[in-house]
């Protein structure tokens, strides 16, 4: 493995942390050494997974491996769709304001409310009796 010309990132979202891992290649995606199809049933998190990828043109030029962590199927393929793009930019900062116009490089913050004491839920309040 050649580490120059491997560069590495780490994308969060919710629980959920990734870690990415860019080689120049055929555009090959492993994720916690599966196939990508396999990881991903669903076309949806699939194509958030390759949202970086479609913008910059560069599908077919890394092959990359993840190893991802935490959160569920939603949460881990934006935390990928993260560190993916914050992997694109080390290796071409040139990349850097096009991923950013597109809102992949701020890492979103949104993230699961704690419940409250006293209450149902986060929000949710248990039943009012007025008798």
């Amino acid at each position: 493995m050649n580490k120059e010309n491997e560069f590495y990132a780490t994308g969060r979202r919710k629980s959920a942390i990734a870690k990415t891992w860019l080689v120049p290649g055929s555009g090959k995606i492993t994720v916690n050494n599966r196939p990508f199809e396999n990881y991903f049933p669903f076309g949806t998190a699939r194509a958030i997974v390759k949202q970086p990828l479609e913008l910059t043109n560069t599908a077919d030029s890394y092959d990359i491996r993840i190893s991802v962590l935490g959160g569920g199927i939603t949460g881990q393929a934006g935390a990928i769709r993260h560190g993916i793009t914050r992997a694109l930019i080390v290796a071409n900062p040139e990349l850097r304001i096009e991923l950013k116009r597109a809102g992949f490089v701020r890492r979103d913050p949104r993230c699961k409310e704690r419940k409250k004491y006293g209450q149902k839920g986060a929000r949710a309040r248990f039943q009012f009796s007025k008798r």
